[in-house]
């Protein structure tokens, strides 16, 4: 079910910047300011997410294009924990079409994305190809826990997605 579904208004970047390993995350609409460790498999072939903690940071998924590289870039973090409450995405899903999203890279250059659509799905209709699929412009994916949180199994039944868009550079 979306949550807003409008897309953002202004230019499309269609080409976009080397590669560079991101280091952090800052979306100031919802107090996110956070390193991002890297992220891979687990030996079962998922994705692999940051440790279950409050102060846990947003990971990458090094598996893909680095955040503004032609292609999607993914990042996960934490709605929350069990134990200790809120995590770095506790607040994703009041983002907006619109809402910066500036990631810090290794070299120095500051990726600014801009959001597009925010959405919850059941984890049994995951868009996998949506997330992770090829795209011809720089895009960026951020994924956490959301919707109904199901006492029985400890567990959310969907996920938060934000879908965001590399904006052109200011000048």
């Amino acid at each position: 079910m979306p949550i807003a579904s409008s897309a953002a208004p202004g230019p499309k970047v269609t080409r976009g910047l080397g590669a560079s390993t991101p280091v952090r995350l800052a979306i100031p609409a919802i107090g996110v300011d956070t390193p991002l460790m890297s992220l891979g498999l687990n030996p079962d072939g998922t994705v692999e997410v940051p440790p279950v903690a409050a102060d846990a940071p947003a990971g990458w998924y090094r598996n893909l294009r680095t955040p503004g590289e032609v292609g999607p870039a993914v990042v996960l973090g934490h709605v929350d924990t069990a134990h200790e409450g809120p995590a770095v995405f506790y607040r994703l899903r009041e983002l907006r079409p619109g809402d910066p999203i500036s990631v810090r890279r290794a070299d120095g250059s500051v990726a600014v994305f801009v959001a597009e659509r925010v959405v919850e799905v059941p984890k049994s209709d995951f868009p996998t190809e949506d997330v992770y699929g090829p795209v011809d412009y720089p895009a960026l994916r951020l994924v956490t826990c959301g919707g109904t949180f199901d006492h029985l199994r400890h567990t959310y039944k969907g996920n938060t997605l934000v879908y965001a868009r590399l904006q052109p550079p200011a000048g």
